[in-house]
């Protein structure tokens, strides 16, 4: 009776049964884009988690009647860096004047600085959150209308801010979508060398991620999940290609020694499936270890990746056979594979991994100390990014923000909210108002019922800097113990503490995790204790170091003086989860070769025979990665700098010499408690060095 894998790989690659599966795939994908392709994410992208004091304060003050108020800052300075002339002035409050009322704004100013450098405008209106772009655009038209040769005019604060996120993003889905596809193909034209072949997987990608970007939409606004599109995307591509690159060269190398292609397809398809899913799996669990997170766009990005990879890994498994199965054996043109060629195959990579079997301690140290210098970018590397400094270009908010700073203490920009018990006003307030770096304290409203006072605190320090961090502390502490206040310190200067301590949470809690279940989906496809323990130790040695690497490489070539705050967490889940793709790629198949020819000239037919596949499949991963540069945040250029770095070492330095050279010098110890693959001591040829590859005698499977 036929095995359910083998039934499974006859129906999709038959004659009649590719066409069938094929025209069934198709439909399911393009039905899925068809009903789903007006949906659009409609969440917002929220930083602080919803328990913390920023995010209990800002849940307050919807009790309030400016609970929805935004708060925009017009900052004038003169180009020639010189004090404000009487006709500056006079231009500015006529700014004033025609800013009053916009979507029913309050206008005040314009204030002066001590130096007489700089002046601002307040501006404070109840927009809703849609409106918002609306309501800066307006305001940027008017001071764009009066500002003059030497007086400059910016406008910045919280909903500037976003409007420019939003802004910067305009036509970005397009651009990266666009750069990851040119991409790809750029790299299965140079892999396959064929002018077909590369179409199939990248068609076949393509409507995958076409599917997961509107399944995750609808999927994020039902369960209202935050997360970046782009990133998902970018997984979608890479794990699909990936998984492609290895069905297919397997199948290449089966039509090295069957005539039938479609036995060929069908074999390389039951051959691959194990290794496939279980590098799915891994990566989709791991991702759901971010729903524990209480970052909110932490937390949607692994519900909505994890469903993004599904896809991705149903349409390779199902959709790309039949595609393949209908086209034949000449879609490989001009380098068509035929029975008779596997003596030629993987030639360069065997003899490298004979040469690292053969003397393993050379490699395993050279790459041992390649990854210690890299994880020492970490010394001195710091994490946490300013308002300003998170975009890659320069922004009106971000420009605004910076000439605020240089003139007004900085922290008036992003005031403290308090919120305490209407009774306790005085004593919160003068408990705020002693606190060291704090510069005003004003009661800016009651709430509804008249239970509630609302307090406006602005300090001097500049946000996120450690200054900033140690002033909310305080002010926390000193108005917490104001007995029967019940007071909180909310706003947009304390986002970046509870932010900060979120992701803190976040990495402690997920890094264990994540390396837990790759063990686990180690342990269970190898049968073994050993070789999952050490390979995961290898990995998060790996993961460490391409972090150590971008971070040097963030401050000293691209000018970022610190990492932004979910780097750290997203770089090493990605650079683990996706990693083990490599090792699950590579050992899977070394230990179906050892029960054959023992286990390290079993990592030799490994090697050689995935070698040029893992390689390809990395350099596909890292460039889909480094796609994310094209983006305006430094956050995602930060990730695709990390991670491409990172799956480029991986792929060249761990998986070609660490892995192999551990292999040869732990031997059989690898597959322990499993069965023991037999003794593969390789022979040696009057007194010269040893032929890897060709095992003394043949031991049972581990």
């Amino acid at each position: 009776m036929r095995s359910f894998p083998a039934a499974v790989s006859r129906a999709l690659v038959s004659r009649r049964g590719a066409w069938v599966a094929l025209a069934a795939g198709l439909l399911a994908l393009l039905g899925v884009i068809g009903a789903l392709g007006s949906v659009t994410l409609t969440t917002e992208n929220e930083a602080v988690p919803p328990q913390s004091e920023s995010a209990q304060v800002a849940a307050l003050s919807s009790q309030f009647d400016d609970g929805d108020a935004s708060t925009l800052l017009i900052v004038a300075s003169r180009a020639d860096g010189k004090a404000l002339a009487a006709s500056d002035l006079t231009a500015l409050t006529a700014v004033t004047e025609e800013v009053q009322g916009v979507q029913g704004a309050t206008a005040r100013g314009p204030h002066l600085s001590e130096d007489s450098e700089a002046a601002v405008i307040q501006l404070t209106a109840d927009v809703p959150e849609p409106s918002a772009r609306d309501f800066v655009e307006e305001v940027r038209s008017i001071t764009s209308s009066h500002a003059t040769g030497q007086l400059d005019l910016q406008v910045t604060g919280g909903p500037a801010f976003s409007t420019d996120i939003s802004a910067a993003f305009d036509g970005a889905d397009f651009t990266l979508l666009a750069v990851t596809v040119a991409i790809v193909a750029g790299l299965l034209i140079f892999t396959y060398r064929s002018p077909v072949l590369w179409l199939i997987p990248l068609t076949v990608v393509a409507l995958a991620d076409r599917a997961a970007s509107v399944v995750t939409a609808a999927v994020g606004n039902a369960l209202e999940l935050q997360f970046d599109t782009g990133i998902v995307s970018v997984l979608v591509f890479g794990a699909g290609t990936n998984y492609a690159l290895l069905l297919i060269s397997r199948y290449r190398e089966e039509l090295q020694r069957e005539e039938d292609h479609r036995v060929a397809l069908a074999q390389a398809w039951r051959a691959t499936v194990p290794a496939i899913v279980a590098s799915n799996v891994t990566v989709v669990l791991a991702l759901l270890t971010l729903t524990l997170t209480v970052i909110p766009g932490t937390r949607g990005l692994g519900i909505s990746s994890a469903v993004g990879l599904l896809i991705a890994l149903l349409s390779v498994l199902f959709v790309l056979p039949p595609a393949l199965a209908v086209c034949s054996r000449g879609v490989f043109w001009p380098f068509i594979p035929r029975p008779g060629a596997r003596a030629t195959a993987g030639g360069a990579w065997r003899r490298i991994a004979q040469t690292v079997v053969r003397r393993p301690w050379l490699p395993l140290v050279g790459g041992l100390t390649l990854l210690t210098v890299m994880a020492s970018g970490l010394w001195g590397a710091s994490v946490g990014l300013g308002q300003t400094e998170k975009f890659r270009t320069a922004s009106e908010s971000a420009v605004g923000l910076e000439v605020f700073d240089a003139h007004f203490p900085a922290g008036q920009a992003m005031p403290f909210i308090v919120i305490a018990d209407a009774q306790s006003t005085a004593p919160v307030s003068d408990a705020a108002g002693a606190v060291p770096g704090v510069v005003d304290v004003v009661t800016v409203g009651e709430s509804a019922d008249g239970s509630l006072v609302k307090l406006m605190v602005s300090g001097r320090p500049t946000a996120g800097t450690p200054e900033h961090t140690e002033l909310v502390t305080q002010l926390r502490e000193a108005v917490h113990a104001v007995p029967g206040a019940d007071a909180m310190v909310g706003g947009p200067g304390t986002q970046d503490v509870d932010e900060r301590e979120g992701n803190l949470h976040d990495f402690l809690l997920v890094v264990p995790l994540v390396l837990a279940v790759t063990l686990v989906v180690l342990i269970a496809l190898l049968r073994s204790l050993v070789a999952p323990i050490v390979l995961l130790v290898v990995n998060a040695l790996s993961a460490v170091a391409a972090i150590g690497a971008g971070a040097w490489l963030s401050r000293v070539v691209f000018g970022w003086e610190a990492l932004d705050l979910q780097v750290p967490l997203l770089s090493f889940l990605f650079l683990v989860a996706l990693g083990v793709d490599y090792t699950i790629f590579l050992v899977h198949r070394a230990r179906v070769e050892a029960a054959s020819v023992g286990t390290r000239a079993g990592m030799v037919n490994a090697l050689a025979a995935t070698g040029g596949v893992i390689t390809s499949a990395g350099v596909v991963l890292a460039g889909v990665f480094a796609a994310l540069g094209v983006l305006p945040l430094v956050t995602l250029g930060q990730i695709g700098l990390i991670v491409g770095v990172g799956v480029l070492v991986d792929t060249l330095v761990v998986r070609t010499l660490v892995v192999p050279a551990l292999f040869s010098i732990l031997g059989d110890r690898m597959w322990w408690p499993g069965h023991r693959t037999g003794d593969d001591e390789v022979t040696t040829q009057r007194g010269g060095p040893a032929h890897v590859g060709q095992p003394a005698r043949v031991g049972r499977a581990g």
